[in-house]
């Protein structure tokens, strides 16, 4: 008996398609009124040069530089110590690595950098590595990856070099020479808010600048901190070093001179409300 197939092959197929173009128009549907989550870096730092990072790198990056500005270190100190952190642990703070390498610059209990608890806290490794770099005579001319290498005695002593101009562009804008530079965008509901996180970010604050840091609470009406600062410079470090951390302090805004931070948003802005800021303090205000 013959049978006509092709007739039937090709009306399968035209149902196969309208198929396929029906789902796709439900899809396209669907997608468009769902506000899908914020991929890639949280943050970005732009201060000749762009650099971008997640949340737990920008912290870690604002502690680093915080340390050494605290301790007197120059800028090129600060750059040298980022960029050997991004080598070493690509600026996290790695419960692991290299045989007893541990921490953010993989530093060796066994080598008598610290206990594995004590390198563990950022401030503390960072805290040793600068003390590391101070003895390296000269390190202030010698090229980043050499001085880095004086300190580290790398199997790679070249590897430091290719994050040199990372960590220029972090170092400028995290020790407050760049105005705004620092943008990172949050969103979703913080883990701690009100008074409870006011005073986890005093607390953080003063761990990384220090207990003299000049900080009073903010209005009970809009809960934070105000930092008093005597330049420009002071303030963009600590308006920065606010931003970098807000991941994990639920701040909500931070204002300093005529520019005010957003988390939803993650930019800065002309201020609004001209009442709430001035050159002279940085207002850092957390969600209620």
């Amino acid at each position: 008996m013959w049978v006509r197939k092709k007739p039937i092959v090709g009306g399968v197929v035209l149902l196969a398609l309208l198929g396929a173009l029906g789902v796709f128009v439900v899809l396209r549907t669907v997608v468009t009124s769902i506000k899908l989550p914020q991929l890639g870096p949280e943050c970005t730092v732009r201060a000749d040069g762009e650099v971008t990072l997640d949340s737990v790198q920008m912290a870690n990056a604002a502690t680093i530089t915080a340390v050494g500005v605290r301790r007197g270190m120059p800028e090129q100190a600060v750059i040298v110590a980022l960029a050997t952190a991004f080598q070493e642990s690509k600026l996290e703070n790695l419960d692991d690595g290299d045989r007893d390498s541990v921490g953010l610059f993989q530093q060796r209990p066994s080598q008598g950098w610290g206990t594995f608890e004590e390198i563990k806290d950022p401030r503390y490794a960072a805290g040793k590595f600068y003390s590391a770099l101070k003895k390296v005579k000269g390190w202030e001319e010698m090229r980043v990856t050499d001085a880095a290498q004086k300190v580290q005695r790398s199997a790679y002593p070249e590897a430091y070099q290719k994050w040199a101009d990372e960590s220029r562009v972090l170092a400028a804008a995290l020790t407050g020479r760049a105005t705004g530079a620092v943008e990172c965008r949050y969103t979703g509901t913080p883990a701690v808010r009100g008074p409870e996180a006011a005073t986890a970010l005093l607390a953080s604050l003063k761990l990384d600048w220090g207990k003299k840091l000049p900080t009073k609470s903010a209005a009970t009406d809009t809960a934070g901190v105000i930092v008093d600062v005597s330049s420009a410079d002071t303030g963009w470090r600590f308006a920065h070093w606010l931003v970098s951390h807000a991941a994990v302090s639920g701040l909500e805004r931070v204002r300093f001179a005529d520019l005010e931070w957003h988390a939803p948003e993650g930019k800065w802005q002309p201020v609004t409300d001209t009442s709430t800021g001035s050159t002279g303090q940085v207002v850092a205000e957390v969600f209620r």
